[in-house]
């Protein structure tokens, strides 16, 4: 038997401190929940005590409700809105927080049993420890997590309400773990496949901007000295490279300036327009629109499964839809039906949505049967995406090629051009 010393609340909300023997940690926390004590903090002592101090009853250490801030060092930890979540830490602490509660703990005691893992200022025991503060002053867990909007967004508080209502939170909890794992698994795939491309890219402006500012230079003062009109491309190749020699600073500012100007402008006015401009571009609209609509019918569909109302479901999946011009529609389609009426008409009214999703979900909603009909769209344009990104990666090779291969030969033929016209000059 292993002796562990508590932080608890009672029935009376006040904390209450003591010792407790038990088998594991586990067998401690089922003990304290028996005596209708909720755990705030469990540690294990150094040695066992001997039984009536280590079986005694729970001494008070402080009355009244409990207030966040006060008390040990343990308790004062808060965020203070300062921290937050990724998306891969939401998803790790989703889906232990589920395999917590399913164990037996309660809320309270999953939450301060995250707060405790790890560094107490990373963001999973930061935002644990703020959500264990304000359950224990009596919010409710969705109102919690509605306390932090930059690391769970509205679809996660609107889940978790349903899981209150329902009394499913673990089967809830671990839908949303399924939720994100998807859109982690959809967007890592775009990402991979967009990095070879960037490297090769970003190899060959280095390589440029090396040419131009310590090789060209050196044939220049060559060509100057063969007193002879230069061809054309020798003259330009000359002209690019006397002007990023002389004036690089400046053009690296600009296009830093230019940079920034453009990250305004797609996250400010023109975010509309870009968004609608990415849904056109050749090879890159088939990426885009295949993750945005996959993502769409899974958030739907978890959505919708879980008792959100229609309405909802459709203002939640426009704000994580990832793109404006989705999201535009989305919410005209919300205003041209009310709570409990189809949506698949509104959609296809749009012309923006494929003709195949807005009929599977048709389908759905005749037989009633809608969160089943978005599983099988999601699974469709997940597969899309796939191949999709098979497409990129596999067309954008012989484009980088052809790019790589015109700069060089572009340099290749100016330098080459002065040499066989100075040749051609000694030759006669």
């Amino acid at each position: 038997m292993a002796s562990f010393s508590y932080l608890a609340l009672n029935r009376k909300r006040e904390k209450v401190s003591g010792m407790i023997e038990a088998a594991d940690r586990r067998g401690a926390m089922s003990a304290l929940a028996a005596q209708g004590l909720q755990a705030l903090s469990l540690r294990e002592a150094a040695g066992k005590v001997a039984g009536a101090k280590a079986r005694g009853g729970a001494k008070a250490v402080k009355t009244g409700p409990a207030k966040a801030g006060s008390g040990s060092s343990f308790w004062s930890l808060s965020v203070g809105g300062t921290k937050r979540m990724k998306p891969a830490e939401v998803l790790l602490f989703t889906s232990e927080l589920a395999d917590l509660i399913d164990a037996g703990m309660t809320l309270g005691a999953a939450l301060n049993s995250l707060a405790n893992q790890g560094e107490p200022t990373s963001g999973i025991c930061a935002v644990s420890a703020d959500l264990r503060d304000r359950i224990m002053r009596g919010e409710a867990f969705s109102d919690a997590v509605d306390a932090h909007p930059k690391t769970f967004p509205a679809i996660y508080g609107n889940m978790v309400r349903a899981g209150e209502a329902s009394g499913a939170m673990v089967e809830v909890l671990r839908r949303l773990a399924e939720h994100y794992e998807r859109n982690q698994s959809m967007k890592s795939k775009v990402i991979s496949a967009l990095t070879y491309p960037a490297i090769v890219l970003g190899m060959g402006v280095v390589a440029v901007i090396f040419a131009m500012v310590k090789i060209v230079p050196q044939f220049t003062s060559l060509f100057a000295s063969m007193g002879k009109e230069l061809p054309l491309p020798t003259r330009i190749l000359i002209g690019m490279s006397d002007g990023l020699t002389k004036y690089g600073i400046l053009y690296a500012l600009g296009l830093v300036a230019g940079i920034v100007l453009l990250h305004k402008w797609i996250h400010g006015s023109g975010r509309l327009a870009w968004d609608g401009f990415k849904l056109k571009v050749p090879l890159v609209r088939g990426l885009i629109a295949s993750g945005t609509f996959a993502s769409l019918a899974y958030t739907l569909q978890t959505l919708l499964a879980n008792g959100v109302n229609v309405l909802n479901a459709l203002r939640i999946a426009e704000e994580t839809s990832g793109n404006a011009v989705i999201g535009a529609e989305l919410r005209k389609a919300r205003e041209r039906v009310t709570d409990g009426t189809t949506i698949s008409g509104p959609l296809a009214q749009s012309g923006i949505f494929p003709r195949l999703m807005t009929d599977m979900m048709a389908l759905g909603e005749q037989t009633g049967n809608l969160p089943t009909a978005l599983g099988h769209i999601g699974k469709r344009y997940e597969a899309e995406l796939n191949q999709n990104i098979r497409n990129f990666t596999t067309a954008l090779e012989p484009i980088l090629i052809f790019l790589v291969a015109g700069v060089v030969g572009f340099v290749a033929i100016a330098i080459l051009s002065a040499v066989f016209s100075a040749t051609s000059a000694m030759g006669q």
